[in-house]
């Protein structure tokens, strides 16, 4: 099929739906299209209208947890390294920004049952089967479907990727009364690395990515056709994937000591978890009272806990220790710490494989990080335990009398460690956009109104 139109008219075309028009060739899909591309009269093909304009990407992620908005800028950092201003991408909590009650207050709903840990674990798993999630989301599109409708289509999407269980039934149902689906690609990115909630499955998605083979398994048993998965493990941002780091260069830039093996201690965004006790456990576990020495060095995130940092750096140390407040560059820290103690939040496990750390795991949430533990544990890439004394007494040994044991894990994390998982999850979207065909780049209409729907 052919449209007439000259080649003046198809330039200012391009131009208005944001796209690069050259005479000679163009680029769509990794196919080039030439002057010999046109008809005698000067018209394009169908297929060339439209597709060499910038594709919207909105990605769905809420702040409960910091885990859902990091996995989201680094899937929106992957998409501008690996295709350039070809997507416009958009990374927005839509729940938040358009919607009410409860959906608005999750971040902060959220926060208040993690602190109140068995609010947390009741609600996680209440809510599991699938009668009750399905009444209780239904009953959310009837009385916010307006509001999130007005949300989606304000950026018009050829693409959206749901980074959060939340986000998945209500924007499909939108798309679907719409007449969308045909358009718009909708995948899943799922950021828990084993324990899932089943809100994070549905049949309706074109590709559900997984960080693992037990979550794939969990989204076949919920449904979704096989073809439609795939394994490629957790994004993490690329400048944390990617760096190129050596840990001698890394500990004279940071101050660090150079001979001693480091322990990096975290307490995550907030600061949270049994930190302070930790951290006094270590100093004195990485103390040779009978020789008056190191062997061992700490550093400490405390993220945004401001208490907790003041605290420690009033402690009189006997060791060398760093602490550090909210760090944007983790990269480095990890690249210059030989073993790392985290509660079982799945994006610091990542990045702990990426930089072969083992990891000691002292705590989790309830529901979706409890199969971390064992993902860790099972693989051989460290352990578990609660106790900071015994923590304390695991990275004595790993620096001392147990090297070998210590080599050995850092090993299999590495071997357990997926650093291009992101890259893989974009190029694998750009896949599914360049599917579409031409219909997909005909302008944004609406076949219907979900909301008069209801």
């Amino acid at each position: 099929m052919s449209v007439v139109t000259p080649r003046s008219v198809t330039e200012k075309v391009f131009q208005r739906v944001g796209g690069h028009y050259q005479s000679s060739t163009h680029r769509i899909c990794g196919n080039e299209f030439k002057e010999e591309d046109y008809d005698d009269d000067g018209t394009l093909e169908m297929v060339q209208i439209g597709a060499e304009r910038t594709k919207n990407v909105l990605i769905l992620m809420s702040d409960t947890g910091g885990g859902h908005r990091a996995s989201a800028e680094a899937i929106r950092d992957a998409f501008r390294i690996e295709f350039g201003d070809e997507y416009q991408i958009f990374v927005k909590d839509v729940w938040k920004e358009y919607t009410g009650w409860p959906l608005n207050d999750m971040e902060r709903s959220y926060k208040f049952m993690v602190k109140h840990v068995q609010l947390w674990k009741v609600a996680f798993h209440s809510t599991s089967p699938r009668w009750i999630h399905s009444v209780y989301l239904a009953a959310i599109a009837a009385y916010y479907a307006k509001e999130v409708e007005a949300g989606l289509m304000e950026y018009k999407p050829d693409i959206i990727i749901s980074v959060h269980p939340l986000m998945q039934h209500i924007p499909l149902w939108v798309l679907k009364w719409q007449g969308l689906q045909k358009k718009v690609v909708f995948v899943t990115v799922i950021t828990d690395l084993n324990t899932c909630h089943p809100t994070w499955f549905h049949p309706g998605v074109n590709r559900c990515y997984c960080p693992s083979e037990a979550v794939a398994k969990r989204a076949l048993l919920d449904d979704i056709e096989e073809s439609r998965v795939r394994v490629y493990g957790l994004p993490i941002r690329p400048s944390f994937a990617r760096a190129v780091l050596q840990k001698d260069e890394l500990r004279e830039e940071l101050e660090m000591d150079p001979e001693l093996p480091a322990v990096l201690l975290m307490g995550g965004g907030e600061g949270m978890g049994p930190v302070k006790k930790t951290a006094k456990a270590l100093a004195e576990s990485l103390y040779d009272k009978d020789n008056e020495k190191a062997i061992g060095q700490i550093v400490i995130i405390c993220g945004r806990n401001q208490t907790l940092a003041s605290s420690l750096e009033a402690f009189e140390w006997k060791i060398p220790v760093k602490v550090r407040g909210f760090e944007k560059q983790m990269e480095k820290w990890m690249g210059a710490c030989d073993c790392i103690i985290t509660k079982a939040g799945p994006g610091t496990i990542a990045e702990a494989l990426i930089r072969g750390l083992p990891i000691i795991l002292n705590d989790y949430i309830p529901g979706q990080e409890k199969g971390n533990v064992p993902y860790v544990v099972d693989n051989g890439a460290g352990v578990f335990t609660r106790s900071p004394k015994e923590t304390a007494a695991i990275v004595a040994q790993w620096f001392s009398t147990k090297t070998e044991e210590l080599h050995t894990m850092s090993q299999n994390a590495l071997k357990l460690a997926q650093p291009e998982a992101v890259f893989d999850i974009v190029r694998d979207i750009h896949e599914l956009a360049c599917q579409r065909g031409p219909m997909a780049n005909i302008p944004y209409m609406l076949t219907s109104s979900f909301t008069d729907l209801i």
